[in-house]
């Protein structure tokens, strides 16, 4: 069994920045990463400040060289499962190897529930998106379509216009109720309820959405708001508490309640932004260390 101060699962944004804040505060760290990234989808990631438009893997990329200089053991692998103790964790790995660590910092994110709709792989992330402030900017005054359940799909809309003046709602067959349709009455944003058949465009890009009744409609992109869902049953098995949206629920510093289990990034709920992500694991490794700290003292009979 491998022994560490830190076992982080998850090596997107917020994993990699606790990992480079505890690396420099000489922690024994590994970061154990499944390899499937919420953002591998899309070409380019915004709002980061100094890394704007960098293709999201090659920022993940680079943080795992920054990495190297400070010893942190970076794992290709999966961990299947946690067990608490009075004094840390042990983690099993999916070839069944065990880790132990006296502290557990999850940074697995979430992951989007698709919607069901034909062709629409084909141009995800190029020009079918979930998050107008990471994709808006690019699609600003053009024509723009907000699937969804109609409900959510007329806020979606209604913050679309932001970028956008020419926004439609596709509800797929679900009919407007009287809330949704006074809202975008209001707003001016017209709806089709009728069932989607295909998405048509070429070379990744969105041209027109076609219904099983009535003309087609020409839309440069489509913005979807269908739900997520926490990318790793660990922080349930541990027993975190979730939030009615489905996220855990922890401090402002990545505590969740559960003794030497800290989270950070997306599956926190937080603003789900790339640069926010990286923030949160940089704080959650500074409360990680001082609780080290603490521990350290209280073995050395020193008082803090």
């Amino acid at each position: 069994m491998h022994s560490y101060d830190v076992l982080v699962v998850g090596g997107g944004p917020a994993g990699l920045s606790a990992a480079l804040v505890l690396g420099r505060c000489r922690r024994r760290v590994v970061v154990c990463d499944a390899g499937r990234p919420r953002n591998a989808a899309a070409p380019h990631a915004h709002g980061f400040l100094t890394r704007d438009g960098m293709p999201p893997l090659e920022i993940l990329a680079e943080g795992r060289r920054e990495l190297q200089a400070y010893g942190v053991d970076l794992r290709r692998t999966e961990v299947t499962g946690v067990t608490t103790g009075p004094h840390g964790i042990t983690a099993t790995l999916q070839n069944g190897d065990t880790i132990a660590a006296r502290k557990l910092l999850l940074a697995t994110g979430v992951q989007d529930a698709l919607p069901d709709l034909p062709g629409l792989r084909d141009y995800y992330g190029t020009s079918i998106h979930h998050c107008p402030y990471c994709d808006g900017w690019e699609n600003r005054d053009r024509p723009l379509a907000v699937y969804g359940r109609p409900e959510e799909a007329s806020g979606l809309a209604i913050s679309l216009l932001t970028w956008s003046r020419d926004v439609v709602v596709c509800t797929n067959g679900r009919a407007l109720g009287p809330r949704a349709r006074r809202r975008l009455d209001t707003a001016g944003i017209r709806a089709r309820t009728e069932r989607i058949t295909a998405l048509e465009g070429a070379d990744g890009r969105l041209a027109r959405i076609v219904f099983a009744r009535g003309p087609a409609l020409d839309r440069h992109a489509l913005f979807f708001n269908t739900g997520q869902t926490q990318q790793s049953t660990l922080a349930a098995q541990l027993g975190c508490q979730f939030t009615g949206s489905g996220h855990v629920r922890c401090d402002r510093k990545g505590r969740t309640g559960v003794p030497h289990l800290f989270i950070a990034g997306d599956a926190n709920g937080d603003v789900q932004f790339v640069v926010v992500a990286a923030a949160e694991g940089a704080k959650a490794a500074v409360a990680i260390n001082k609780e080290l700290q603490a521990d350290d003292c209280a073995a050395a009979g020193i008082q803090v």
